[in-house]
C-alpha cells in the first residue's frame, strides 16, 4: 500500500468538509458508495479524465495507513487497483491540501507528489 493517496476535490466541497469536520464524498463518491482516491502514479490521469479544464480544484494528500480497514484497493480503469474508502474521510488523516491549477496547456499542474 502506498503511504500517501490523493483526492481531487473542488473548493466548495472541501470548504463544506472542513466545516463539517469530515469529507463524505463528492456526488460521484456518494453515488458509488465509496470515496474515490488515486495513487501518485494515477492522479494525473484521473485529473485529465474526470476534471479536464476545471480550475477550482484542490489536491488533498491523505495518510493511507490512517484510514484503516475501510480503505480497499480495488480494480478500476484497465484493471489497475485504485484506493476506495468505504467511510467518510476523517480530516485528521489529511497530510496537506494544495491548489491544483491549470497550466497554459490546459493540463493541471501538480505539486511534488510523495508516492
Amino acid at each position: 500500500m502506498p503511504p500517501i493517496i490523493y483526492k481531487i476535490v473542488d473548493r466548495p466541497a472541501w470548504a463544506a468538509a472542513v466545516a463539517a469536520g469530515r469529507f463524505d464524498g463528492a456526488p460521484v463518491d456518494l453515488a458509488d458508495g465509496f470515496v474515490h482516491f488515486s495513487t501518485a502514479e494515477q492522479v494525473a490521469e484521473t485529473a485529465a479524465r474526470h476534471f479536464a479544464g476545471r480550475d477550482d480544484l484542490l489536491l488533498v494528500a491523505v495518510d493511507a495507513a490512517a484510514l484503516g480497514p475501510a480503505l480497499r484497493f480495488e480494480p478500476s480503469r484497465g484493471g489497475a487497483l485504485f484506493p476506495h474508502l468505504y467511510a467518510a474521510l476523517a480530516l485528521d488523516a489529511v497530510i496537506r491540501v494544495d491548489d491544483l491549477p491549470l497550466g497554459p496547456d490546459g493540463r493541471h499542474r501538480f505539486p511534488e507528489l510523495a508516492a
